[in-house]
């Protein structure tokens, strides 16, 4: 193995991208092409996904790399400020931009708020003000551009309907 797939996601930058590396290229090797490819700027950062600390460019993409590849996230913002409200209730913590929406999820929902595996799997985080609801593995620092490093979510339920079992005439 001597390329592998290398996922990521940058700040002002809404889709996934992908790019082959090789194995023995450097992280900033890796930077360097997604700064030209993106427009980035030579400031930008570079983390793994749903780490808190930057990686350090030195080290080797096979350093980092599982069978499925590797996923990282470039952003200008070393933190994000994440705020989440539920029944009235805001919690706030920083987390590093390549934190995913399912870890802030978990954080909020289960050890901040107490509800249980089960029910937080009822609840989605949604942006304050939008219907807009993420998917699990989408990097919050996708949804901030530096210097505004924060983001606010709504804890809200998921939208079941329940019960139609009659035919509409």
């Amino acid at each position: 193995m001597d390329r592998v797939d290398l996922f990521y996601q940058c700040e002002g930058v809404g889709e996934i991208g992908q790019v082959e590396v090789g194995v023995d290229a450097s992280f900033a090797t890796v930077k360097a092409e997604l700064v030209d490819r993106h427009g980035l700027g030579e400031d930008v950062i570079v983390f793994l996904e749903d780490e808190d600390e930057p990686l350090d460019e030195n080290r080797q993409v096979s350093d980092c790399t599982d069978p499925t590849g590797i996923i990282v996230h470039l952003n200008h913002c070393r933190r994000v400020s994440v705020s989440v409200t539920f029944n009235g209730r805001t919690v706030e913590n920083d987390f590093g931009p390549s934190a995913t929406i399912a870890r802030v999820k978990h954080w909020a929902a289960e050890r901040e708020f107490g509800l249980s595996p089960e029910d937080a799997g009822e609840h989605f985080l949604q942006i304050v003000g939008t219907h807009d609801r993420l998917v699990p593995g989408t990097h919050i620092g996708r949804l901030v551009n530096c210097p505004a490093c924060s983001v606010a979510f709504d804890l809200v339920p998921d939208d079941r309907v329940n019960g139609s079992t009659g035919s509409v005439t």
